[in-house]
């Protein structure tokens, strides 16, 4: 209960709906299934919010977990008060956590334990609570032996005060908020006379606050590979004041001088290297949630282009040395044929590929050629725009070939395509990726796919996990038809396992096609709750049910035959659309109360009624199809284009204006009506925008654009 209160505060959404997801959650349902078949138990709250819920859950529950372990732990110790427990329970953060626990954790030996091995507690408590009207010298005799001179006993008497310090919670926290507030990070060049992209920080400063995600995922970067040092200044001055005020009660003339040496040692050698490694952590966690953001952000578009569909499309991979790789594959992604040319340095056999292309072209009919924007690109591209020209039916499409590579070295590819070499594998995935980049993107990993920053720098289960969210969301959203699917793509099906996504490829390659979703239930290890999550997004076109080419789950097949003949219809009628149906229903609230279904799910069922099987990405902007090529010399300052968005970071978005090098649309050029804190509030990826050249640096392959016209 005391979870669900803090998730709703947090979120800004109603306990209720919390509990409700919490209980769903709990319950084994997907996250894809709870935001499209349970709307009505949490309100219809979106993918992105549900997965909010969950990571805080869990977050949450580790928390409470930790808390009962320290608990347990202090209370084993018989140091446990009721004070202590309230702390402990009313801590928000782990870290929270950690500082309370600090005093009583198990400790490595340290130089304040030694000293209390030797017996040096008790000065430690005469310094500490400044009592004593001798000099410590006098004090620290009775401390003294043969293995310990005064000296050596004040020193390790001070080491356990110190040690005190640096464990109490409470300064902790100031310390920890000031240094947060006031504090500076800085970067130094370990060899400025050395090049490298780390130029600028190497003589860098800037607040703690307002340091930027992408700055601090750089400095950190810049740091590993040793070209910068990077420390975090804190108001030292008004820390130690701070400590001074709460440690030293009186000015004694033998303890207080002592005392503030002692409280400059804890704070510089325990206090301030921990607390700066706590906030270059914390720097670093909200740069990689920032970071990890806009890659899902950005991933989520690039899964979601619009499919080109009905082409017969080239796949060309190029590449100088080992010649151009092309595939041609049909509608439905079926490869045609396969071959290798060698129109690029050193062999340059232009004329013969272009003999060898319009051959492919007349004896399949191809219609689009699909570009990898890799190596030999360029070349490649203006090689394809002098043979289109005789054939006015032909256009090509640079495709972002980023992961192809990736895919036709993989154990998957080779499975696919066990007679195709690497190179052929990369061509047919370059030209499907175009025809479905849904269906062909989902069998890379997604961390290969390239539209974020940084991915390479952030926590690699905390990318993977959330990039993961991103893929089966999208897939869900989509739908997958059941009977061509692979098996990468029914492993992103909410429910769906790789093993059962196996299961399915072998009982379809046993049985022939699935005539009907209740099939799945004979798939092995397929159960009731799988099928329960996973029944709603997969398809079955030309079935035995047309409501299995919708997205109307199996549990709301009775409710939609009765809203079919409540509109005189029949169910043969699904399969077309039943156009303007919802119009025809005046009253939708009596109609949902009367069929015992929520007002949500009657309207989910009557948009798959009137447009069944409709492909969310059919609103999505298509790729912009060319059929001849500029050069970036060919760019002059003030010219007008149409570019494609392919990324979009903390800074600004890079735009695919045709010259195979993409322009930067600094944050500062996306639009001047108002201002923007992040390029993801103007453009995402695909999108297709008008730009004006405003520099080009052919040398250093820059080109500066902006959206305002």
């Amino acid at each position: 209960m005391e979870i669900a209160k803090q998730i709703s505060n947090e979120l800004n959404i109603a306990l209720w709906q919390t509990e409700a997801v919490i209980e769903l959650i709990d319950s084994g349902n997907t996250i894809p299934f709870i935001a499209r078949y349970r709307k009505e138990k949490h309100g219809s709250l979106d993918d992105a919010v549900l997965r909010d819920i969950n990571d805080r859950l869990t977050y949450l529950r580790n928390l409470m977990e930790k808390k009962e372990q320290v608990i347990a732990h202090i209370e084993e110790l018989g140091l446990m008060t009721e004070d202590l427990k309230k702390s402990i329970m009313e801590a928000t953060t782990q870290v929270a956590v950690d500082d309370i626990y600090r005093p009583y954790r198990p400790k490595r030996r340290t130089r304040a334990s030694i000293a209390k091995e030797k017996g040096l507690s008790g000065l430690a408590d005469i310094i500490r609570l400044q009592m004593t009207e001798e000099p410590l010298e006098k004090s620290a005799e009775e401390y003294a032996n043969d293995e310990i001179s005064i000296e050596e006993a004040i020193a390790g008497a001070c080491d356990i005060i110190a040690e005190d310090i640096s464990d109490d919670a409470e300064l902790r926290k100031f310390i920890r908020n000031i240094t947060r507030k006031e504090g500076i990070i800085t970067s130094k060049a370990k060899d400025a006379e050395e090049k490298s992209v780390y130029e600028n920080y190497y003589e860098y400063s800037e607040t703690v606050r307002t340091v930027a995600g992408y700055k601090t995922l750089a400095l950190n970067r810049g740091e590993k590979e040793k070209f910068i040092t990077v420390k975090i200044q804190a108001p030292e001055e008004d820390i130690l004041r701070y400590i001074e005020k709460c440690v030293i009660a009186n000015d004694n003339p033998y303890t207080t001088p002592v005392l503030k040496e002692t409280i400059k040692d804890s704070y510089t050698r325990l206090i301030a290297p921990s607390i700066e490694r706590e906030i270059r952590n914390e720097l670093t966690d909200a740069a990689e949630e920032n970071a990890i953001e806009v890659f899902g952000k950005n991933l989520a578009q690039l899964l979601m282009q619009a499919p080109i569909s009905g082409h017969v499309v080239l796949g060309w991979d190029p590449a100088f040395r080992t010649g151009c790789k092309l595939c041609v594959v049909d509608e439905t992604g079926k490869v045609l044929d396969t071959t290798v040319v060698y129109p690029t340095m050193p062999q340059n056999k232009v004329r013969e590929t272009e003999i060898v292309v319009k051959k492919l072209i007349e004896k399949y009919g191809i219609t689009i050629i699909s570009l990898g924007n890799g190596t030999a690109s360029r070349e490649s591209e203006k090689i394809i725009a002098d043979i289109i020209k005789d054939c006015p039916q032909v256009s090509y499409v640079i495709v972002n070939e980023a992961g192809a590579s990736v895919y036709s070295a993989s154990k998957l590819a080779t499975e696919e395509f066990p007679q195709f070499d690497v190179g052929q594998r990369s061509s047919a995935s370059i030209a499907r990726r175009l025809q479905d980049p849904l269906a062909e993107l989902v069998k890379i990993d997604p961390k290969s796919i390239g539209v974020g920053q940084y991915q390479h720098d952030m926590n690699p289960k905390k990318l993977n996990d959330a990039l993961l969210g991103v893929v089966e969301d999208c897939v869900n959203k989509v739908g997958v038809d059941l009977n061509t699917a692979s098996a990468s793509l029914l492993s992103y099906v909410a429910g769906i396992n790789k093993t059962i996504a196996s299961n399915i490829i072998a009982y379809r390659e046993a049985n022939g096609r699935f005539k009907n979703r209740k099939e799945l239930l004979k798939v092995a290890k397929l159960g009731n709750k799988a099928y329960e999550q996973c029944a709603g997004f997969l398809r079955i076109n030309d079935g035995t049910n047309p409501l299995d080419a919708t997205a109307v789950h199996p549990e709301s097949y009775d409710a939609a035959l009765k809203i079919i003949a409540f509109a005189d219809y029949d169910a043969k009628d699904i399969k077309g659309g039943i156009q303007g149906i919802k119009k025809q229903i005046k009253d939708t609230d009596k109609l949902a109360a009367d069929i015992g279904i929520g007002k949500e799910t009657l309207q989910d069922i009557l948009n798959e009624i009137e447009k069944p099987g409709r492909d969310p990405r059919a609103d999505m902007p298509k790729p912009i199809l060319k059929t001849d090529v500029l050069d970036m010399t060919d760019l002059k300052e003030g010219m007008l284009l149409t570019g494609t968005v392919r990324n979009v970071i903390d800074f600004g978005a890079f735009v695919d204006i045709g010259v195979h090098q993409d322009g930067l649309v600094h944050i500062s050029q996306l639009t001047d009506k108002k201002f923007v804190k992040h390029p993801l509030e103007i453009v995402s990826v695909g999108d297709i925008v008008e730009v004006k050249v405003l520099s080009v640096d052919v040398a250093k392959k820059r080109i500066q654009l902006t959206m305002i016209l």
